[in-house]
C-alpha cells in the first residue's frame, strides 16, 4: 500500500513523450505528383472509371457504352456515353425537365421520375440505333426483374451503369433509372438486390413494393397522410401539386399515361434557332488597310487644324 505522499505523487505523475517533428524532405516534394483535377474536386472516381472505360483487347476498338446517371436537387440527367482517346462522346441524353412534355409536370426528381427518365433514354437510344422495334422491353409495369433477351437480328444494346460517386444503397434512385432503362429494352447488367422492395433476410424481391414505388404510390400515401393530419403543411410542401390540381388519387393514372407517351414519341425535338437581330460584338472589328489609311489621314488633319 502507498503512503499518502506516494499516492499523491503517483496521481500527479504524467507520461510525456518527446516532440517528434514531421519532416517532409526535399525528395518528398520533388517526387510529389498532384492527383487529377476531377479527383481533387471529388467529382470522378477514377478507379471505377478505368473499369467502365477499358475495353477488352480482343474486341478491337468496339465502343464500350456506359449509362451515366446524375442527380441534382431539381433534375435527373442520364447519358449514354462512349470513351475515345480524344474524349468522351455522348450518344444520347435524357433529362427529367423533359417530362412535362409527356404529361408529368411535378415531382421531377423522385423515384417514379427516375424510372421515367430511364425509360425515355432507353427508347431514345434504341430508336437512334434502329433497335426500337425489335427490342420493345417490358410494356406493363409489374415490378418484376426484367432482362432483355437477344432476338433473331441484332443483339440488344448493352451499356454499363455509371453511378459516379453516389452511394449504391438498396432502394437508391439510381436503380430506379436502371430499372426504367431495362424495361425500355436496353441491356444493363444488374441483379435485383438493390431495387426498392428487396428483402435482405429472405433474399428475394417483393415486386409489389417495387411496382408501388415506380407508380408513385408511396408519394400518394404520404400526400394523403399529410393532407389529413397537417393541411397547412400539405399546401406548402405539395404546392406545385396543388397548383396543377393533382390529388393523391390522380397519381395512379398519371404515371401509366406518361410511360405510354414516352414510348409513342421518345425523340428529342430541337428548338429552332434564329440569329438575333442586333448581334452583339465584344471584339473590335478588324479594319482593312484602306480604312486604317483613312483613319490616319483624319487624325493628321485634325492635328494640323488644331
Amino acid at each position: 500500500l502507498f503512503s499518502g505522499l506516494e499516492a499523491r505523487a503517483a496521481a500527479n505523475f504524467k507520461v510525456t513523450m518527446a516532440y517528434v517533428k514531421d519532416l517532409k524532405t526535399p525528395q518528398y516534394f520533388k517526387r510529389y505528383q498532384v492527383k487529377y483535377r476531377r479527383r481533387r474536386s471529388g467529382k470522378t472516381d477514377y478507379r471505377a472509371r478505368k473499369r467502365l472505360v477499358a475495353q477488352d483487347k480482343n474486341k478491337y476498338g468496339l465502343p464500350k457504352y456506359r449509362l451515366a446517371v446524375r442527380f441534382t436537387n431539381k433534375d435527373i440527367c442520364m447519358q449514354v456515353i462512349r470513351a475515345t482517346i480524344a474524349g468522351d462522346i455522348v450518344e444520347s441524353a435524357a433529362y427529367s425537365h423533359e417530362l412535362p412534355k409527356y404529361g408529368l409536370k411535378v415531382g421531377l426528381s423522385n423515384y417514379a421520375a427516375a424510372y421515367c427518365v430511364g425509360l425515355l433514354i432507353a427508347r431514345r437510344t434504341l430508336k437512334k440505333f434502329g433497335l426500337d422495334e425489335e427490342y420493345v422491353g417490358q410494356e406493363e409495369v409489374t415490378g418484376e426483374d426484367y432482362n432483355v433477351e437477344a432476338g433473331e437480328g441484332a443483339r440488344p444494346f448493352k451499356a454499363f451503369l455509371d453511378v459516379g460517386i453516389k452511394r449504391t444503397s438498396t432502394g437508391a434512385k439510381v436503380f430506379a433509372a436502371l430499372k426504367g432503362a431495362c424495361d425500355g429494352g436496353m441491356d444493363v447488367p444488374h441483379n435485383e438486390k438493390r431495387f426498392a422492395g428487396y428483402d435482405k433476410e429472405g433474399k428475394e424481391l417483393d415486386s409489389e413494393v417495387l411496382q408501388k414505388y415506380i407508380m408513385g404510390e408511396h408519394v400518394a400515401e404520404y400526400m394523403s397522410e399529410m393532407r389529413d393530419e397537417e393541411p397547412e403543411k400539405y399546401n406548402e410542401h405539395f404546392s406545385s401539386y396543388v397548383a396543377e390540381g393533382i390529388e393523391a388519387d390522380d397519381l395512379a393514372d398519371l404515371y401509366p399515361s406518361v410511360h405510354e407517351a414516352i414510348r409513342e414519341n421518345p425523340e428529342h425535338e430541337k428548338k429552332p434557332r434564329s440569329k438575333p437581330a442586333d448581334a452583339k460584338k465584344w471584339k473590335a472589328v478588324k479594319l482593312t488597310y484602306e480604312q486604317k489609311k483613312a483613319n490616319l489621314k483624319e487624325k493628321l488633319l485634325a492635328l494640323k487644324s488644331a
